[in-house]
């Protein structure tokens, strides 16, 4: 196959779960497929990153926008001026004419079998007519993710804003679902609330997948003392959310029985409530070269997520390298895992520290765990997930040639 892959943002370094999931796919599906990833981004030019993905991935194609500019008022002042468009800013931000003009000069004239928008934010640069069999890939459910930062935050005037954002977005979202040939999804449970929202549309699904090449079974920690580990992009609010939640709630019930515990906090950019969480027992890494070894030493690894969508990708790298994971139901939300064997699930403080406490205290416990994560993973290597997902992009195609190839009936007017 021929594809195309349209993604807003830069795709490198792959810091953040979104990156690692295109990432991975594209890799695999260049093995056995002629890719060309179409990457637009704004900001400040970034030549080396230009040079950079073309060596990832020959063939890239890289268009600079100028208009994604990450500083806080700008991102405001941005906000603002989009505030009056139908379409939601998380989509309307990554929209560009040169970008539209550049897909849809693709997609018209068929020069690819099939064609990606990776992730929602890219979807308003495809024309509305679709020439070319195209997919949207659904990381998230996005409705679903602003509606839960609107649920949970406490700023008065952030809260309006998430839900004006979620309500754009659930009418843009729904339109988009009824647009593409067909979706996919990431789970079993983001493909249910798609449904939910437009039940004519057509959703694969095509899971997680972790690097088992990178991410192997880990010998046990030489940490003398007990250690908490959670990994994601700290400037991202879920995750932001997460942290401060289990440093309020839940951490203080641990270090009451075992006062020694360290929680290390492992991603890029900690935003500022995440940096004011460091103390003696908490740790802020920030951006790392690799966050293996701080998995390696963990003694449990938390996913206490009350917002978010899609899927985990943290919980199979843990998984991989054979950790106990205790998570929120949001948090493994999505993934095929049995509370009791694979993970512990809690979504209530008290519960959360018990489950923690437990893995602390009992290293037979701990183990059984760690084993059933590590099996859990191994199936979930990304050369299985690519063929999945190439699986999907390949009915697509075959379904729309035989829509165009089916023979017109005529009308017989009366003789």
């Amino acid at each position: 196959m021929k594809i195309l892959w349209v993604k807003g943002g830069k795709l490198l370094p792959v810091d953040t779960g979104g990156r690692l999931r295109s990432y991975n796919l594209l890799r695999f599906l260049a093995q056995k497929h002629q890719v060309t990833l179409l990457s637009y981004y704004g900001g400040k030019r970034d030549l080396q990153y230009e040079s950079e993905i073309r060596e990832h991935l020959p063939g890239a194609i890289t268009i600079y926008t100028a208009t994604l500019d990450s500083k806080a008022f700008a991102r405001a002042l941005d906000y603002l001026i989009r505030l009056p468009q139908s379409a939601p800013h998380a989509v309307s931000k990554f929209t560009h004419p040169k970008v539209a003009r550049t897909v849809a000069e693709f997609v018209n004239q068929r020069i690819f079998d099939g064609a990606v928008s990776d992730f929602l934010s890219a979807s308003l640069n495809f024309p509305r007519k679709l020439h070319t069999p195209t997919v949207l890939f659904q990381h998230n459910v996005e409705s679903a993710l602003w509606r839960r930062m609107a649920d949970v935050e406490a700023n008065p005037v952030a809260k309006l804003a998430y839900k004006l954002e979620s309500a754009k977005m659930m009418r843009y979202e729904r339109a988009a679902l009824r647009r593409f040939h067909r979706v996919i999804a990431v789970s079993n449970y983001d493909r249910e609330l798609m449904l939910q929202m437009e039940p004519a549309c057509k959703i694969s699904v095509v899971g997680t997948g972790v690097d088992t090449n990178r991410f192997t079974m880990a010998p046990p920690s030489t940490s003398r003392l007990p250690r908490i580990v959670f990994t994601g992009s700290m400037d991202w609010e879920p995750n932001i959310d997460a942290m401060e939640y289990f440093c309020r709630k839940i951490l203080p019930r641990v270090q009451r029985e075992i006062p020694e515990i360290t929680l290390q906090i492992v991603g890029r950019n900690p935003h500022k409530k995440v940096q004011r969480l460091a103390s003696s027992s908490v740790e802020v890494t920030g951006t790392v070269p690799s966050v293996e070894p701080y998995l390696k030493e963990a003694s449990v690894v938390i996913i206490p997520l009350r917002i978010g969508g899609g899927t985990r990708l943290k919980i199979f790298e843990a998984m991989a390298m054979g950790k106990a994971l205790v998570s929120t139901s949001i948090g493994a939300e999505g993934l095929n895992l049995e509370n009791g064997r694979d993970i512990i699930i809690a979504d209530e403080p008290a519960s959360f520290a018990e489950a923690v406490l437990l893995l602390l205290r009992n290293d037979n416990v701990r183990r059984n765990y760690e084993q059933a994560a590590a099996q859990v993973a191994s199936k979930h290597d990304w050369s299985r997930i690519a063929a999945q997902f190439a699986g999907a992009l390949q009915q697509t195609i075959e379904e729309q040639a035989n829509f165009h190839n089916r023979p017109t009936a005529l009308v017989l007017g009366p003789s």
